[in-house]
């Protein structure tokens, strides 16, 4: 492998960005198509299972998001060690994981989902529809992680454009099969659900098929040690516990902040979850350019070849940044539009505007900690991203219950000093490892295909 002149960072960063942001896009493109087909349906009850089930596999299969993040990691850095043995084995491994939980999932279902459906605290109606759809839900669990696994894959070796492809068929499969089931055949939520399933595991197919002409390529092979011993998985345990602690910590803020707002109104609730959205559409592109950073710095790590991470790291900051910017102003000069397009609700609309300058300030603030997410999960420093979550939630809770006299504007200054906290604690780390750990270039990027001990 030859070494990647660095001033071709911005060009690198954008081929790999471009499809992650492209195929983000189509994940609310699903959410509208499954909300508009059950919401045809004579009673509201339906749409209101659909959503309680799909809002309960939201958190826990974004939960298992580990399995991308951690894969991505170590496979970037055994490629820039051109080590195709260990890309090899890290995929093997990453798989198995993932049809292991992805089976203790099905096992442990039932009460999974009556604890969960417990916790949403939906109506009695709706609660029983989210259950039967839940239940069928969790039959896709193996494929969902597995597909996890090998998009981190994929990414680890530069290669994004497999995203766009998988997410597009998953979403494109879902939705014809919506169609086909709630409108063509009269089924309801089961339908929708059904859909999901079979839309997983088509695309789990796809991409084992992708795997197969990708492993094509690679020199070595899947070593029996690697795959079936278990102090093997070491690193990999080591990384995935610390993301999902991480992930943890970040399901619990999303869902603190959500609770605090229900508790001021159904009106609150209904506008904090229209600017959430603002959120989830600057997230969109910023993931694209933290993803592409995971990738180039891993690999960039893996080659030791610190000139080249640095550099990354400027072209993504630079992306990153003028996103943000852009977001910031979006959102100062046309938010009350964006607003009135997600609710004709006037009340929610009145409500939602009075928060409106919150989001934004939240892009400039929260960009850096999407970033750097990117940067420490290319570089597999995951115990300083976990940290960042604690120190995060100690500012963020305490700060919450002194502003509780300002009412949902104390909930959102809260919100935005977990964002900084993140970002600022980050950037601390960064500035230290880069004059530690990551600062001195190996001569040469040493080739090193012999599997690691456990």
């Amino acid at each position: 492998m030859t070494s990647t002149k660095t001033a071709g960072a911005p060009t690198r960063i954008w081929a790999l960005a471009w499809p992650i942001i492209l195929s983000n896009i189509t994940v609310p493109l699903l959410g509208l198509v499954d909300t508009a087909v059950v919401g045809h349906l004579p009673d509201s009850r339906y749409l209101a299972g659909v959503t309680l089930g799909a809002t309960l596999f939201g958190f826990l299969y974004w939960g298992f998001g580990f399995l991308r993040m951690g894969t991505t990691g170590l496979t970037s850095q055994a490629a820039g060690r051109e080590a195709d043995g260990e890309v090899r084995n890290l995929l093997g491994q990453s798989l198995l994981l993932a049809l292991g939980i992805g089976l203790a999932l099905i096992l442990a279902g039932e009460p999974l989902v009556r604890f969960g459906l417990w916790l949403l605290d939906g109506s009695a109606a709706a609660t029983e529809l989210a259950a039967e759809y839940a239940r069928i839900r969790l039959l896709s669990a193996p494929a969902v992680l597995a597909n996890y696994a090998i998009l981190g894959w994929f990414l680890g070796q530069q290669n994004s454009r497999v995203t766009l492809a998988i997410l597009v068929l998953t979403n494109g499969v879902n939705i014809a099969l919506d169609l086909l089931f709630v409108v063509g055949l009269g089924m309801t939520s089961d339908g929708v659900a059904w859909a999901t399933v079979i839309a997983d595991y088509t695309a789990l197919a796809f991409g084992l098929w992708l795997v197969a002409r990708q492993l094509r390529g690679l020199a070595g092979r899947f070593r029996r040690s690697r795959l079936l011993r278990l102090s093997a998985y070491g690193e990999l345990f080591s990384v995935n516990a610390n993301l999902f602690v991480r992930t943890l910590g970040l399901l619990f803020a999303m869902a603190f902040f959500t609770s605090r707002g229900a508790a001021q109104g159904d009106i609150v609730l209904a506008a904090n979850a229209v600017l959430l959205q603002f959120i989830m559409l600057t997230s969109y592109a910023l993931d694209g350019f933290a993803h592409a950073a995971e990738a180039l710095t891993g690999r960039a790590v893996g080659r030791r070849r610190f000139d080249e991470f640095g550099e990354v790291v400027g072209s993504a900051a630079r992306f990153s940044l003028i996103t943000a910017t852009a977001a910031a102003l979006a959102f100062a000069l046309g938010g009350e539009g964006l607003i009135a397009l997600l609710t004709g609700l006037p009340e929610v609309r009145e409500t939602a505007g009075a928060y409106l300058p919150w989001m934004v300030v939240m892009p400039l603030v929260a960009v850096w900690s999407y970033l750097l997410d990117g940067v420490f999960i290319g570089a597999t420093a995951i115990r300083e991203m976990r940290n960042s979550i604690f120190a995060a939630l100690a500012v963020y809770l305490p700060l919450w219950w002194l502003t509780q006299g300002l009412g949902n504007h104390g909930l959102w200054l809260a919100f935005l000093a977990f964002a900084a906290v993140r970002s600022g604690v980050l950037a601390a780390y960064y500035r230290h490892h880069r004059r530690t750990r990551w600062c001195h270039d190996a001569t040469a990027a040493p080739v090193d295909d012999a599997p690691r001990p456990g």
